[in-house]
């Protein structure tokens, strides 16, 4: 469902400028990407499942549906908070909660990725990533 979402909101952006990708290229082939993977993991899970039985481990089952709640959630500020702040709330609780990492690591993980989606999307491509109402 999210891989969906992700492509309908891409298609709502420029595909191609004159100067290359635009905006939606790149969450376009993301949500593209998510869904392929997803049909994998699922296929491969009920083919495992036929084999070894239908128990269900709860506590990765847990951590997995936290994350994908926590992207969702992350996907729907990219609109009042951009794709920035949106993309470093994500990785933090990611680091700080998933893989239950230090405070401090989990901000300067969060902090260094966003970085690094500015400076190679604003930067070094010139493409717009999504801005909210704090400016970026």
């Amino acid at each position: 469902a999210l891989g969906i979402y992700i492509m309908v909101q891409a298609l709502q952006w420029e595909y191609v400028t004159p100067e290359g990708p635009g905006p939606g290229f790149f969450p376009l082939w993301y949500g593209v990407a998510m869904l392929a993977l997803s049909a994998v993991l699922v296929v491969s899970e009920l083919a495992r499942r036929s084999t070894r039985g239908a128990a269900i481990d709860w506590k990765p089952l847990g951590r997995a549906l936290s994350t994908w709640l926590a992207l969702a959630a992350s996907v729907a500020l990219f609109k009042p908070l951009g794709f920035l702040v949106g993309f470093a709330l994500l990785t933090y609780f990611i680091v700080a909660f998933i893989y239950r990492r230090p405070q401090k690591t989990a901000v300067l993980v969060a902090v260094a990725s966003a970085a690094g989606f500015f400076l190679v999307f604003q930067l070094a491509l010139g493409v717009a990533l999504p801005t909210g109402a704090l400016g970026f």
